[in-house]
């Protein structure tokens, strides 16, 4: 039964492994394909022959073999997922940052290729303990379904963390912003700075911001994309409250102060949010974890005293 045991452990490492390896390998392939194509353009148009067997040869085999397998099962996630599910791990994908190699379709299709290995884990397993009747079928549905939801928490805990991230560093950027735009730079420049001195996320959305203002987007319509990308509540509030100031004149350092001031409050009302629930927190670890502790300590040698003088005949004083 040990070996059975052995056998099944090796096989779900290897099946782990196999994913990502699948992951690395198709975005280092992704990153070389641009200059792979500018190679086959440029050899084309000097008059040198570009052998298409040869390129296809010279492609690693995540690109030639699994990249396929891939695109199926991307193909079968969008037919067994609803109409939706697409655009929703689209804007998962935005809330993350846009994670380097990763869309819809390769997300897809690991849910997929995962809800199989899923199944196909827990059928094992259930031949592997051998239990009757519909055991064996709850056990692949219940390690199918986690196979199928996997990447989503995946994607849903950066999510959290990027805009943890953002919440974290919003507070001594808005200083920041402040200080600068009532040193007299403009509102611009003042970004520039807060690009340049800090780092993280929130800088990083800054600079696209920048970027696209630099292109010749509006600030209104840039500021309203920030928010968009990052549906963090306070950052949506300033974000509002810079779109307001543009459209109706009113003065930045003025608008900056305030949202400074108004974020300081909040950060405090959170802290003392937090502290008052850091009794109902400990609640179920004194319940489950100290208190047994406390009771073996306490009643255990009266307990086992009694328990001699019962059975034993002896005085509860002996």
């Amino acid at each position: 039964m040990s070996n059975v045991f052995l056998i099944v452990a090796l096989l779900s490492t290897f099946f782990c492994f196999l994913v990502l390896f699948m992951a690395l390998d198709l975005t280092a392939t992704e990153k070389k394909r641009a200059v792979r194509l500018l190679e086959a353009h440029v050899g084309q148009g000097s008059g040198q022959s570009v052998s298409l067997r040869d390129e296809e040869l010279r492609q690693s085999f995540g690109r030639r073999v699994l990249v396929p397998v891939m695109a199926s099962a991307g193909r079968v996630a969008r037919r067994v997922t609803p109409i939706d599910s697409r655009d929703r791990i689209s804007q998962k994908l935005v809330l993350a940052g846009s994670p380097e190699g990763w869309d819809a379709e390769r997300i897809m299709a690991f849910k997929v290729i995962l809800a199989i290995g899923g199944v196909v884990a827990g059928g094992v397993l259930s031949v592997v303990v051998g239990p009757g009747g519909l055991v064996p079928v709850v056990m692949m549905g219940l390690f199918g379904f986690v196979g199928f939801v996997l990447p989503d928490s995946l994607v849903s805990g950066k999510v959290r963390d990027r805009q943890r991230g953002i919440l974290k560093a919003l507070s001594d950027t808005l200083d920041l912003l402040t200080i600068s735009v009532e040193a007299g730079l403009s509102l611009n420049a003042a970004i520039t700075q807060v690009v340049q001195h800090t780092a993280g996320p929130l800088a990083g959305e800054f600079a696209r911001v920048l970027q696209e203002i630099q292109l010749g987007v509006a600030r209104s319509e840039a500021f309203r994309h920030l928010a968009e990308r990052t549906d963090v509540e306070e950052l949506n509030a300033f974000a509002l409250a810079m779109i307001q100031a543009d459209t109706f004149g009113v003065s930045i350092a003025g608008v900056l102060r305030t949202q400074s001031a108004q974020l300081r409050i909040k950060r405090r009302q959170r802290a003392e949010r937090q502290a008052q629930q850091t009794p109902v927190k400990i609640v179920f670890p004194l319940i489950l974890c100290i208190l047994p502790a406390l009771f073996v300590v306490i009643i255990g040698p009266g307990a086992i005293r009694i328990i001699q003088s019962l059975f034993h005949g002896g005085p509860l004083g002996g």
